[in-house]
């Protein structure tokens, strides 16, 4: 199993911040969605918030592949208009790539053992 650990912002707007949390409460989950993320070989994915900053931890299978998962989601039309809905509510990080939404961050430290 692989740990990824990224980042993404919200705009800081906290009608819009409500509005996005909303649409991820367990009540309105989007099974298409879901499945995407799991067809990938995402295990587990958690997404925690502070401010307008957004932190997401997946766990995936030991082949996960980002430029695959981007593929699958490009030619799935559901997990397209779900990304272009949520992109009103997200901003890049201001040391982002282009287009880039969340940013992969590099882990620095881990309890020794």
């Amino acid at each position: 199993m692989k740990r990824y650990c990224l980042a993404l912002d919200l705009a800081d707007d906290p009608a819009l911040i409500a509005e996005y949390e909303k649409h991820h409460k367990p009540e309105n989950e989007r099974p298409a969605i879901t499945k995407s993320i799991k067809d990938a070989g995402i295990i587990n994915m958690e997404i925690y918030r502070i401010g307008n900053r957004l932190f997401m931890i997946m766990d995936t299978t030991d082949d996960f592949d980002f430029a695959k998962k981007a593929a699958m989601d490009a030619g799935n039309a559901t997990v397209t208009e779900w990304e272009n809905f949520v992109w009103k509510f997200q901003r890049p990080l201001p040391w982002s790539k282009p287009n880039e939404k969340w940013a992969l961050m590099e882990k620095i430290y881990q309890l020794p053992g």
